[in-house]
């Protein structure tokens, strides 16, 4: 079962998950007080409506910060999301991973290369995103229900349709 922690000291390589409104952003605990994250240009605590135009971000930063400057004042959890899937990567690898992406531009898309992608990788060796998966979900789900609808409108439109023929042609 994934791992949720709240009012918990992290520890070193536990993925901490923001609340950032409509979103979540991701970053990985590095240890005294300190998280990586990549981060599009418009990524900071309390950014709000303003922290949407990562959608139009191709490039992010990796950056390391203090967890409170990153958190600002909004509520986070360690989620550890996918321990109950994959076994994490050794700690070491994880850090000197992280380490070395500091201050790299990477290429950032907030469907295929996002901020939990970047964490779920450095934690996994897997980049997932279940909140892209969600929106996906949400989405396909949305476009089906309302291709379903349609199919039923047409189809009584034929059922209905034909009959008001039948009658006319008599």
């Amino acid at each position: 079962m994934a791992s949720f922690r709240y009012d918990v000291k992290p520890e070193p390589g536990d993925l901490i998950e923001i609340f950032r409104g409509t979103y979540q952003h991701w970053a990985i605990y590095v240890g005294d007080g300190y998280v990586i994250h990549l981060a599009p240009p418009s990524e900071r605590a309390q950014a709000g409506a303003y922290s949407m135009m990562s959608v139009v971000s191709d490039k992010a930063t990796v950056k390391k910060e203090e967890l409170w400057s990153v958190v600002g004042d909004d509520k986070y959890r360690i989620n550890n999301l996918l321990d109950d899937k994959y076994e994490p990567r050794a700690l070491r690898d994880i850090m000197r991973e992280a380490q070395n992406l500091l201050r790299k531009e990477l290429p950032y898309c907030v469907f295929r290369r996002n901020c939990e992608h970047f964490v779920t990788e450095l934690r996994y060796g897997k980049p997932q995103s279940r909140q892209v998966r969600k929106a996906v979900e949400i989405g396909v789900g949305v476009g089906l229900a309302t291709m379903i609808g349609f199919g039923v409108l047409a189809a009584a439109a034929a059922i209905f349709g034909s009959k008001d023929k039948e009658k006319q042609t008599q």
